[in-house]
């Protein structure tokens, strides 16, 4: 298939119309009629209606849109490196990430990233989910302790501690035998009932008695300097709190909690993933992860 002629199909689905896609190309109408009637003959299926003011995509014309999007950035974008001898990074960078990650830390290094790249548009998706970076044509993903997957590749970039910790003010109950201490706690909606929290390699272990449900940290951490509980904090959210005294720490769980920065496992990456897989570990040379100081 000419790519010339898919490339056209999607100058047309983008804009809505010939008429449209003729102004923005440059290209006349004729030719991209003839050139997307070329791609139905050679498919055997019509895709798109034609007739009226609008133009709609038939079914088969939004299934060869959607697998074909992505694929056909990357061709453009592979066009545009080897002209630039692979060294410039350029065009849209999307980034999904965790909300709190999103939240404390990615809109410096967003900036500080786009300051060194200026032809690097940088969007980011804030959620706490896994997406799915080839459907929701995402270039990288910011991922926190990640499963092994085999159509992503990385590099662990930082790493950080969780801790358990509480106001000063309150007061733990007293230990009975080999049970775990029951006290109130501030948790995540992910927090399942019945779990228990062990730290200083099970020196002390409490069943959370849930307080409050905040789908925050940030939420969890004031909620917990405000008295209403224990709550278990990365080590880089509360630091700030530990040092002043506005928090307590009660020990160290077991374990490290990884940062990686992944993208799809491709041969070659484009300009803009590699500078900013670079970038990001560059951000963090001790790799510890620490919150910037506003």
């Amino acid at each position: 298939m000419d790519l010339n002629a898919l490339e056209d199909f999607q100058l047309v689905a983008v804009h809505g119309g010939f008429g449209r896609a003729s102004r923005a190309s440059g290209r006349s109408k004729a030719t991209l009629s003839r050139r997307i009637a070329d791609i139905e003959e050679a498919l055997g299926v019509r895709l798109i209606e034609r007739g009226g003011r609008s133009l709609e995509l038939t079914e088969a014309g939004q299934l060869l849109m959607a697998r074909t999007e992505g694929p056909m950035r990357e061709v453009a974008e592979a066009m545009a490196a080897a002209r630039d001898g692979l060294s410039t990074p350029r065009g849209r960078l999307r980034i999904a990430a965790p909300l709190l990650f999103s939240q404390v830390a990615l809109g410096q290094l967003a900036a500080a990233f786009q300051a060194i790249h200026p032809e690097v548009q940088i969007e980011v998706v804030a959620e706490d989910r896994l997406a799915n970076l080839v459907d929701e044509h995402f270039d990288v993903a910011i991922r926190i302790n990640p499963r092994q997957d085999s159509d992503l590749v990385g590099r662990c970039f930082a790493r950080d501690r969780l801790v358990l910790a509480a106001a000063p003010s309150m007061q733990m109950p007293k230990g009975r035998g080999d049970k775990p201490l029951q006290v109130p706690a501030v948790v995540m909606p992910t927090y399942r009932d019945g779990e228990v929290w062990s730290v200083d390699e099970g020196r002390l272990t409490i069943e959370p008695q849930p307080v409050l449900r905040l789908s925050s940290l940030l939420t969890v951490r004031d909620a917990a300097a405000a008295g209403a509980g224990v709550a278990m904090l990365p080590l880089s959210l509360i630091g700030g709190l530990l040092a002043k005294g506005e928090l307590a720490s009660l020990g160290a769980a077991a374990g490290e909690v990884e940062l990686w920065v992944l993208h799809t496992s491709r041969r070659l990456q484009s300009p803009k993933v590699r500078a900013f897989v670079e970038f990001i570990c560059s951000q963090y040379p001790n790799g510890s992860f620490t919150i910037p100081i506003r």
